[in-house]
């Protein structure tokens, strides 16, 4: 549905009237001020409605209308900018919203302006009451999610942001209040833990096991496991899954792997132990023993509610967790509340970790043999390795997460081994999840990284656990651990001296106790409270409804991924089940990727038509890229590079899928087949890129400009640091200084031509 288009010419003469106040006005001469606006600048003001705009021309459904108002006397230079980005944003949302055919309200096209008047009036108070330094959620809820969701997500966060308020806008006098009572009490989320009544009924004892780095809290764990008759690993990695999974089975106890991509089972036996990603705890069998890996990701906003369900579900009499020391308190909270008896192991780091007053400064010929170098992309992990070989003219080992399990079993043993040529090794951030590599020195090639949605400052935390791999004190090589102080020792560094304030500081710097565990709602609540809306109601709508309308504990916070919402709007034209489209929300798609998101489309179809999906015959997945000539990558590397790790991409998540719709996704074997031809092209592929010095350089300086002005836009918007533990702020606070936001300028600059008269443009 279109909507009508807008009058346009002068505006009209005031109206004497109420305008959003129930307080009478006097009709005023023109140019009379009113009492109020006579009264002294200094003044707080008495109601912000008051001095919303009542000029018929500010009454235009068009966002774009009222951008090009002048509205610096009631925004200054403080919020302007802000204002302007969300109002560009909403004329998307609104845009969208004409060209469907159904509404979340049902409503028609006069409705529908008259709804977009309305919001964008709130809009106004919002920002009015932040002018006012009024930015707290209880007191301006629409101003602090607005902010909240540009800086978790930036720009996008603000798009989702917007067409989520003005679907409840639409839709907040829709239900009865029987009805509102009734799905109010179905959001009551305060007890999560009885979302287990068979894990209620158990007794658990649940031991804590914290410390730093290397200091022996997860090797104590994984001991209680092999020593129980029935048990299971979780861990963040697949990694490290693959890692217990392999030790289990080298000692002779049949092991089944279980992670998103991969499942092996035991052939031979029905009675065997578990390793497998946290995503992937089976709550509905019983165990002996459980061991959680890093149980302070319970509080990450992204992953979090994996680790709060695998602790409130896993039954086992004794369950293991290991992590750090910011977790005990929420844990034995938790434990509390739950009538788990809760027993706190702590360890104290078994070798000296130290923090180097300088740094290794682009000189590859400082390197020595047990160097690790951590960087945060395989384009530079790769890129480092080449530079290194040639440099010292030493092999080089290379980690990361999407190589081949066996494949980085094989690249950490030798590294690990002494009596080669591997004296250096290149890793993502994946070991400081705890990788068993005989590391002497740590060397961040960047202390910033790109985590799908932005360049970002690593935080204090992820720089202890990085840093603090340096300095094994057992792996399978040295099983004793036993040498000199200088071989012992563990020291971090950076490569460029402009980071290693940073990672000083992170050293010095104590972090703050977890206060809260992130959850999400259970499947079948979400069905339930889908049923109150009309069967075309987007689900993105539906998850955050309940995120906003769901009653929490004191220590549980609700968690939507931005990923997941976006994933639920590019999949609602299908005709799937509520099941089906949290299913595809949990896949793992690289949404950065034209070719993933095709892919997933695709897959989606085959779902909602309950269809055959050969691997062979859905054109979304290129295939065709496997017969690419790569020999000659000079001036094209990139660009196959792109193209390899697109399909690479494509094929995991037809994997995924196979495991959840097997009938549907029959050529799982083909596919595991395509997956390892297209790792060895990337392979191969990283291994002809050629880098210089410069390249690497411009690298790290773009991604730490890109981190700082990101820094600038949180300053700015009143926001905690990245380097903090993530908090609502308890008081109002300071307004957006002068000059406004530096992010915030670079996402409306584009919108100002458009919403400038077109004399104003000529």
């Amino acid at each position: 549905m279109r909507l009508l288009a807008t009058t346009a010419g002068a505006a009209r003469a005031p109206l004497c009237r109420r305008a959003f106040s129930t307080t009478l006005k006097r009709c005023l001469r023109p140019g009379a001020l009113s009492l109020q606006e006579r009264a002294p600048k200094e003044k707080p003001l008495v109601n912000v409605k008051d001095r919303l705009p009542v000029n018929s021309k500010y009454q235009d459904h068009d966002p774009k209308a009222r951008l090009r108002q002048d509205m610096t006397r009631k925004y200054g230079n403080r919020h302007a900018q802000f204002r302007r980005a969300v109002l560009s944003r909403f004329a998307k949302v609104l845009e969208e919203v004409e060209k469907q055919d159904f509404s979340v309200s049902g409503i028609g096209p006069d409705e529908l302006k008259k709804h977009a008047v309305e919001f964008m009036n709130s809009l106004d108070e919002a920002f009015l009451l932040a002018e006012q330094n009024i930015t707290r959620r209880d007191k301006n809820p629409l101003f602090w999610n607005l902010r909240d969701a540009f800086v978790r997500h930036d720009a996008k966060g603000i798009t989702g942001e917007v067409r989520y308020a003005f679907q409840s806008f639409m839709v907040r006098n829709r239900f009865t209040k029987e009805l509102e009572d009734n799905q109010q009490r179905l959001l009551d989320m305060r007890f999560p833990q009885e979302w287990f009544p068979g894990t209620r009924e158990m007794q658990r004892t649940i031991h804590v096991h914290v410390g730093p780095t290397n200091s022996g809290k997860t090797y104590n764990a994984i001991k209680a496991l092999e020593n129980s008759k029935s048990g299971v690993y979780a861990g963040p990695l697949r990694l490290l899954a693959t890692e217990v999974y392999q030790r289990l089975t080298a000692k002779g106890r049949p092991c089944a792997l279980v992670t998103g991509e991969e499942v092996r089972i035991p052939q031979d036996t029905d009675q065997y132990y578990t390793s497998c990603t946290v995503e992937m705890m089976p709550l509905n069998s019983r165990f002996d023993v459980a061991v959680i890996d890093e149980i302070q990701m319970l509080g990450d906003a992204d992953r979090g509610s994996a680790w709060t369900t695998a602790l409130l579900g896993v039954r086992a009499k004794e369950v293991h967790v290991c992590g750090e020391e910011r977790a005990v308190n929420l844990v034995k909270t938790i434990c509390a509340s739950i009538g788990d008896k809760c027993v706190v192991h702590r360890y104290q780091r078994l070798s000296p970790l130290e923090t180097m007053d300088k740094s290794v400064n682009n000189d590859y010929s400082q390197l020595r043999k047990g160097d690790a170098i951590v960087a945060f992309s395989r384009l530079s992990l790769h890129a480092l390795k080449r530079k290194i070989e040639s440099h010292t003219g030493r092999r080089c080992a290379i980690v990361y997460g999407s190589l081949p399990p066996e494949v980085r079993v094989q690249q950490a043993a030798l590294f690990n081994d002494p009596d080669n040529d591997y004296d250096f090794i290149v890793a993502s951030d994946a070991i400081g999840m705890g990788l068993n590599l005989e590391i002497r020195r740590v060397i961040l090639d960047a202390v910033y990284k790109f985590d799908g949605i932005r360049s970002r400052p690593l935080t204090y935390p992820e720089i202890k656990q990085i840093g603090g791999r340096a300095g094994r004190y057992r792996t399978a090589a040295n099983p004793g651990g036993e040498g000199d102080k200088e071989a012992t020792v563990g020291y971090v560094t950076t490569m460029e001296s402009a980071d290693l304030q940073n990672v000083h500081k992170a050293f010095k710097r104590n972090t703050h106790d977890l206060k809260t565990a992130y959850i999400n709602p259970p499947p079948g609540i979400i069905e339930r409270f889908a049923s109150y809306y009309p069967p075309a109601t987007p689900l993105s709508f539906i998850l955050m409804r309940i995120r906003t309308a769901a009653v929490l504990g004191d220590h549980y916070k609700m968690t939507v991924t931005a990923d997941s919402l976006q994933i639920a709007d590019l999949v609602q034209d299908f005709p799937l089940s509520i099941y089906d489209r949290l299913t595809l929300c949990y896949m793992p798609v690289s949404l950065n990727t034209p070719a993933s998101v095709g892919t997933l489309r695709a897959l989606a179809k085959i779902i909602a038509e309950n269809g055959v999906g050969d691997l062979l015959s859905i054109k979304e997945i290129p295939l065709e890229y496997l017969e690419i000539d790569m020999s000659d990558t000079k001036g094209h590397g990139q660009e196959y590079l792109a193209k390899m790790e697109g399909l690479h991409v494509a094929i995991n998540q037809y994997v995924w899928l196979s495991y959840r719709y097997a009938g549907m996704f029959r050529n799982q074997g083909l596919a595991f087949h395509i997956r390892s031809l297209v790792e060895q092209r990337l392979i191969q592929l990283l291994d002809r890129l050629d880098f210089t010095d410069k390249d690497l350089e411009r690298r790290r300086q773009r991604e730490r400009s890109r981190a700082r002005m990101r820094q600038v836009s949180l300053d700015n918007l009143g926001q905690v640091s990245d380097q903090d533990e993530p908090h609502e702020l308890a008081i109002d606070d300071e307004p957006i200084p002068e000059g406004g936001d530096t992010k915030l300028l670079e996402l409306v600059e584009s919108t100002r031509q458009a919403t400038q008269p077109q004399e104003a443009r000529s």
